[in-house]
């Protein structure tokens, strides 16, 4: 039997059957650490925060490597080693199906691959026999809870698709108690309510099926204000109409949730895949346009559709293969969209960049890939194994094709293929990556025919027959290579006076003078180096000076700043380039145009800087460039004015773009910022690259307000951690400064508080004796924190340090923000009237100062004032306003802060059905965000909300969830206002002990 591993129950290891001791608590939570992410190296640092969560001992590090090596010695033998990787992580070596945890997820993949329901029955009793009960029992850090989350839902997802084989296999006589067990847990789960309702009818019980609709119906539209999805509504008509097919062999997996509902919302906290606005499943279309010039490859197309049309017992990969220049992409777009309509849930694509000197990181591709799919925020796992799990776990029930273009290997791409058998993907690369199991399909370069075909299509007929004999030399001096005649074909098109033999013979002529390359790669560089000759020297020093740039899409202001020139002029150097096709046209934003260099033009340009233009030059361009993003990124944060620090940046910068360009800009600062995110995002890495630590810390710094109000705390997160350890290094105590005092900042919207804490106490530390200016924020900060932890003398002490260190400074912002955590103390105190005196006065200063998001912030507090003095109408209008303005920054999550308790309002007002509507949305958004004070505050207004109509069992699970999230996050002030909800619960049913025990609790906190 050998040894087999496990964690879906308590954590044990076994060998031949007979338990082993693996030691103490703590080295079985490093096992399974490991065993989690087994073959995959596990870094030093995430290995700490798994086994201890966020409060590392001081020995934590030294007594890991002593865990470690116990280990070793009690798994030695068996084929199971821990090594010590370079860079300092560990690795697990052991055999996936040893382990329960993958063996349970390959059987699930098998179960959903299997030809026949028999098989898959099977295969599905197999997995969930696996399971002993809830995994890592008894663990309790941020990571293992997470983990346990994520694996709950896989296990219920199994679940389901077991019923829905049996109900194929004609068990639903031998379900229906299971069902009606697992209903009552998950009242709201369309699928499940189906899955029941369908046995029922099957079992000849139609008129309790419709009861449990009917049942169904009437909580949805109670709790969520929403009617059964078109599925249920479908299966619902069939059930009255006595439709035969019912009992025969329905698709039982046809009864989806076509709507967001709340129980589901509460198993699975993504809220992934689908619209909150529309309830219905986001379709990601990502596939660039097609090309109108695609010659030469009708019979690849043709097998490449009937490759991937084709039904299979898996997932169906497709790898494009040929040479630089060969029309990989183009194909595999052209593919893309003669497949949509076979892929209707969506089509996906990253260019993975695998041959620059910046290749796509899968991390990165998957966090893009999942936003798309519809998941927000901080809901983006923050590590590699929870974002690949998330992505195949969304992907396993839909019809998705995936284009990954450009790949430089098979390690790039393994963790970007789909696992769900309706699924396929098109990968292209220039390397054949043997080890990748998949269907192959090589590109040559075109024959003579279809390359002339390409040139007459791009000069017309007429004007390549008059000269065929150029025209074949063109062709073959080419190589046949598409980008290479596609190159010289524009050339001539632009200049329509010019003979074809002038172009040949020039072709001929510089392909003699080429280093030794490869064919293809002549070609083009013959191509591209006789475009350039010809053109004018100012275009030659753009293209030159465009290769600098950090990646292949940018705006014509990128090239303003390192030609030292106005928008104008920059935008008429490049309508020369694009007149002669070395620079494209992409898709055109909110703000102008975007362009884009060809990896190959780029290459050419880069080599022709570095030959042509001197060091200090290409210095000042890029100080230019970083510049120019600095003052743009600044201007835009400070236009929505959402960060309470309310500092410049722009003192860092070395280079604006002029006053008339920059308002032409930023007329729309969100929308520039969606257009150029991933573009700022480059800069500011090429700069720490270059180790310009304080420019490219300040740009990271105003990048901040941006990537809060459009969720980006993925981008957010990344980018500041690594600028501050290039500040560290660099000794730049100034620009560490503001990093922790923003990381402090994201840290707190994610509700990881002792690093909050952290941050802003470094902050302070690293700008003592630097002014008031950033120690005013930071202080701030750290105020927040302390109250939201209920440990107010803190916070008292710190908001009343950040408030005179904001007047010493001049900062509005900083002043209000401080002011009105005072207040939110004075309120969640008793003192109602004192805080309202500060709200008032945070509010006079906000308008005077046209600080938008501090008057939302005040008038939301105003509310919380007024409905606690019983003035609802007063309270419902302020928290409208503040929704109001919120909505209009573009800063979906303020807003919500306020709609929330809209909701909660409205309620009290007898506005139910509105009111439970709105904090149906609050949770679904708070949990898109990731937000857990929010998901536990929206948790606490249902349950009132259902206390109100008289249904205590739903309070109390209600009441329960806010309990469980504000005693993960640590608040006793609102644990205790909680665990009042939960004890009225429990005595409007009737339990009273477990009222007495809620109370209890509550009043210990209130006196400790």
């Amino acid at each position: 039997m050998g040894t087999r591993f496990g964690i879906l129950g308590s954590i044990e290891v076994r060998r031949d059957g007979v338990p082993v001791d693996v030691g103490h608590a703590m080295q079985q939570r490093v096992l399974a650490a490991l065993l989690v992410d087994a073959d995959h190296v596990v870094s030093l640092d995430a290995l700490v925060e798994r086994v201890w969560g966020d409060v590392e001992p001081s020995l934590g590090r030294r007594n890991l490597y002593s865990y470690i090596s116990r280990l070793r010695t009690v798994l030695a033998g068996d084929g199971t080693t821990i090594a010590r990787e370079r860079g300092g992580g560990y690795r697990l070596t052991a055999d996936p199906s040893l382990v329960d945890v993958h063996r349970f997820r390959d059987l699930s993949d098998r179960a959903r691959r299997a030809a026949a329901d028999e098989q898959a029955e099977s295969l599905w009793r197999e997995a969930l026999g696996l399971w002993r009960g809830s995994a890592f029992t008894g663990v309790d850090t941020p990571w293992f809870n997470a983990q346990r989350q994520l694996l709950d839902r896989e296990r219920l997802a199994a679940q389901l698709e077991l019923v829905d084989v049996r109900l194929r296999l004609a068990q639903h006589d031998r379900l229906v108690s299971e069902l009606v067990a697992r209903a009552e847990a998950h009242p709201l789960d369309e699928r499940v309510i189906g899955q029941l309702v369908l046995a029922l009818c099957r079992c000849g019980r139609q008129a309790e099926a419709l009861e449990e609709y009917e049942r169904a119906r009437r909580r949805l539209a109670d709790e969520l204000g929403v009617d059964p999805g078109a599925a249920l509504r479908r299966l619902y008509g069939q059930i009255l109409a006595g439709d035969p097919d019912l009992s025969g062999d329905p698709d039982p997996a046809a009864v989806r949730v076509d709507a967001p509902s709340a129980d589901k919302e509460a198993e699975d906290d993504s809220g992934a895949g689908v619209n909150p606005a529309t309830g219905r499943q986001l379709v990601p279309r990502l596939l660039p346009a097609d090309l109108s010039l695609f010659v030469g490859r009708d019979a690849e197309v043709d097998e490449a559709c009937r490759i991937l049309d084709a039904d299979g017992p898996g997932t169906l990969t497709l790898l494009v293969t040929g040479p630089a220049g060969v029309g990989k992409t183009a194909f595999a777009v052209r593919t893309g969209h003669r497949l949509a309509s076979r892929f209707p849930d969506g089509q996906l694509h990253a260019d993975l960049r695998g041959f620059s000197n910046e290749p796509a990181d899968p991390f990165t591709v998957l966090g893009a890939f999942l936003r798309a799919l519809g998941v927000r925020g901080g809901a983006v796992p923050a590590e590699l194994t929870g974002r690949i799990h998330l992505y195949r776990s969304l992907l396993a029930q839909r019809q998705v094709l995936v284009v990954l273009d450009n790949a430089a290997g098979s390690q790039q791409v393994r963790d970007l293929l789909p696992s769900g058998v309706r699924c396929a993907a098109v990968v292209t690369s220039r390397t054949t990556m043997a080890e990748l199991g998949c269907r192959r399909l090589p590109l040559n370069v075109l024959d003579s025919a279809n390359g002339l075909a390409l040139l007459r299509e791009m000069l017309g007929p007429d004007r390549a027959d008059a000269e065929p004999d150029s025209a074949r030399s063109i062709v073959e001096t080419c190589g046949g290579l598409p980008l290479a005649v596609w190159v010289a074909g524009a050339r001539l098109a632009a200049r329509p006076h010019w003979p074809l033999a002038h172009v040949a013979r020039a072709l001929a002529d510089e392909e003699r003078k080429l280093d030794e390359l490869a064919v293809g790669h002549i070609a083009v560089r013959a191509s591209l180096e006789l475009t350039y000759q010809g053109m004018a020297a100012p275009t030659q020093h753009a293209l030159r000076m465009l290769a600098l740039l950090p990646g292949p899409d940018f705006a014509a202001w990128a090239l303003a700043a390192l030609l030292d020139v106005d928008l104008s002029e920059a935008e008429a150097v490049l309508d020369d380039l694009v007149e002669v096709h070395l620079v494209q046209t992409g898709s055109v934003g909110a703000t102008g145009i975007c362009y884009q260099l060809h990896d190959l033009v780029r290459l050419f340009g880069r080599e022709r800087v570095e030959r042509d233009v001197q060091h200090r030059d290409r210095t000042a361009a890029l100080d230019r460039l970083l510049g120019a993003s600095l003052h743009l990124a600044d201007l835009a944060a400070d236009t929505l004015s959402v960060d309470f620090q309310g500092i410049s940046q722009a003192e860092l910068s070395s280079w604006r773009v002029s006053p008339a360009d920059t308002g032409h800009l930023l007329a729309d600062p969100l929308a520039w910022f969606t257009d150029e995110r991933q573009f700022l995002i480059d800069v500011a890495e090429q700069a720490l690259d270059r180790a310009e630590a304080a420019p490219a810390a300040g740009l990271a710094t105003a990048l901040t307000t941006l990537f809060q109000v459009g969720g980006h705390f993925d981008d957010w997160e990344r980018l500041q951690n690594r600028a501050l350890k290039v500040a560290l290094s660099s000794g730049d105590r100034h620009s560490a400064a503001k990093l922790h005092r923003c990381l402090g900042e994201l840290t707190t919207i994610l509700d990881r508080y002792p690093e909050a804490l952290n941050h802003f106490e470094q902050a302070l530390l690293l700008a003592e004796g630097q002014g008031p200016t950033y120690r005013a924020g930071a202080t701030a900060g750290l105020a927040y924190v302390h109250r939201l932890l209920g440990q107010y003398s803190s916070a008292v002490f710190h908001f009343e340090k950040a408030a005179e260190l904001a007047r010493q400074a001049g900062n509005v912002n900083c002043l209000v923000y401080a002011t009105n955590g005072l207040g939110v103390i004075d309120l969640e105190q008793g003192r109602v009237e004192a805080a309202v005196e500060r709200f008032m006065e945070c509010l006079r200063a906000s308008r005077g100062a046209g600080y938008r998001p501090g008057e939302a912030q005040a008038l939301r507090c105003l509310g919380q004032s007024h409905r606690a003095l019983g003035a609802y109408p007063a309270a419902a209008e302020a928290y409208r306003q503040a929704v109001a303005i919120s909505t209009g920054l573009g800063d979906r999550l303020t807003a919500t802060h306020a709609a929330c308790w809209l909701g909660d309002i409205l309620v009290r007002q007898g506005e139910h059905q509105e009111g439970r509507r709105l904090l149906a949305q609050s949770l679904w958004t708070y949990r898109e965000f990731g937000n857990l004070w929010g998901e536990a505050a929206t948790l606490y207004a249902l349950a009132e909300a259902q206390l109100a109509a008289g249904r205590p069992a739903l309070a109390r699970r209600r009441a329960e969830a806010a309990v469980r999230l504000w005693r993960q996050i640590g608040s006793h002030t609102w644990l205790a206002v909680a665990l009042d909800s939960l004890a009225t619960a429990h005595t409007q049913a009737g339990d009273h002990p477990a009222a007495t025990r809620a109370r209890d609790e509550a009043a210990q906190l209130r006196r400790a």
